[in-house]
């Protein structure tokens, strides 16, 4: 794997587990999301409320057992295989809707205006995923490009958006060929070029974005995650 340039950081917000934080498990976003978070934690407080999580940062093992757990319904909400979630990228928070003192609708106004996605596209409560929260950062990119045809009409944009969040912290990613490769074509998706989907496979049209780039030589990752974190340095 490219040595990446930040962890994941450790974040301290309530838990549903008696208040206290998330375990270190779990506790641990991208830098720009666990800035984020802070940020609407204080919006939430100063309206006399506060924020419980009920989970966050989910390990290969983690999301693996979640979705096991789904596919024997111990858990009645939708878990994809590990390599398909926003959980794994450290990306995702999932908040006790009881906690926020809010309506779900102005908690969506809040949360947007810090960076964070809703997953379903009405504030209903009731729903299922309703406490679900994505701060996409950069990787928004990845989401928009497949969307565009570019990946394969085939190819689900929330898939390819969550193995690029994946890629770029080195959680293991079964879905592709090379992880190397793979973190090359997220890199280059999220910086403007043109590789294709996010496969791990050398090919040419990932080679002919490399050399649009200016990428040559060795250490081909190292070099783009400085133009990364030039580009988007609070995610670094």
């Amino acid at each position: 794997m490219p040595t990446l340039l930040t962890p994941l950081v450790a974040v301290k917000v309530a838990s549903i587990y008696n208040r206290a934080p998330l375990p270190a498990r779990m506790a641990k976003a991208a830098p720009d999301m666990a800035a984020a978070l802070d940020k609407v934690v204080e919006d939430l407080r100063s309206l006399g409320h506060d924020l419980r999580l009920s989970d966050m940062f989910r390990s290969y093992e983690m999301q693996w057992q979640a979705h096991q757990d789904f596919a024997a319904k111990k858990k009645k909400a939708y878990s994809p295989p590990p390599g398909g979630s926003m959980h794994e990228g450290g990306r995702a928070i999932d908040i006790d809707l009881s906690s926020i003192g809010v309506s779900l609708k102005q908690f969506w106004e809040i949360a947007q205006a810090r960076g964070f996605m809703p997953i379903i596209d009405k504030p209903e409560p009731s729903r299922s995923e309703a406490w679900h929260f994505d701060c996409r950062g950069s990787h928004q990119a990845v989401y928009d490009y497949v969307r565009k045809g570019k990946a394969g009409a085939a190819m689900p944009p929330y898939t390819q958006m969550a193995a690029s969040a994946i890629a770029s912290i080195g959680v293991q990613l079964d879905a592709v060929h090379d992880q190397n490769i793979a973190y090359l074509q997220s890199s280059l998706i999220r910086l403007g070029f043109d590789p294709g989907r996010i496969d791990g496979v050398l090919g040419a049209r990932t080679q002919g974005a490399l050399k649009d780039a200016g990428i040559d030589g060795d250490d081909p990752a190292g070099k783009l995650s400085a133009l990364l974190e030039k580009k988007f340095p609070l995610e670094f």
